[in-house]
């Protein structure tokens, strides 16, 4: 509540400053005339954040810079239809492409500083990270087995889990020797 009094005290004293120095009318035209070029400017560059986020998607890349843009581009749209004179510069500061990726790095390294999980998530951006375990000491390729987890077939030693399907998808703990026609391990030598 403090925030929004500050505001308010904020932009009636910018509102009367630009008032006392250009006058009434042409603050009116000011503020009319900023409205709409915000929201032409809005109108351009949502539209140009939507084709960027749909073909990152599309690409297979994720999307954290078009989210962002999208999320400052409807700060600024909101921004803009507030009335008043630094809300209205503010919204025009936040359409602009060049001070919109200013304000991204700087939310984008609060939030990672605040949260480095989400830093981890940037970095690994666009590439596969399987799920899977690496138990040493029991049969299978050269005393290493590779578990990848539930679904991923062949039964313990050979991928684990109780994906392999049919009478053998007991689990992983079932005796190897009870499996009727199961092939041995595949070779990792030629």
């Amino acid at each position: 509540m403090p925030y929004l009094l500050l505001y308010a005290v904020v932009e009636l004293a910018a509102l009367i400053t630009v008032a006392s120095w250009l006058g009434f009318a042409p603050t009116l035209l000011l503020l009319i005339a900023g409205g709409l070029v915000g929201m032409w400017l809005v109108r351009r560059e949502g539209a140009r954040a939507a084709l960027a986020l749909a073909g990152a998607v599309r690409g297979g890349r994720p999307p954290h810079a078009e989210l962002t843009d999208s999320a400052l581009i409807g700060l600024a749209g909101l921004l803009i239809l507030v009335p008043g004179v630094v809300s209205d510069l503010l919204g025009l500061l936040l359409v602009l492409p060049v001070t919109r990726s200013l304000v991204r790095r700087r939310l984008v390294a609060g939030a990672e500083r605040r949260a480095p999980v989400l830093r981890t998530a940037r970095i690994r951006g666009g590439h596969t990270v399987v799920d899977g375990s690496v138990v040493e000491g029991r049969a299978g390729y050269g005393g290493v087995v590779v578990d990848g987890g539930p679904g991923y077939g062949g039964g313990p030693g050979y991928g684990g889990g109780a994906g392999y399907g049919g009478p053998r998808a007991a689990g992983p703990r079932q005796d190897r020797s009870t499996w009727p026609d199961r092939p041995g391990p595949r070779s990792l030598e030629g």
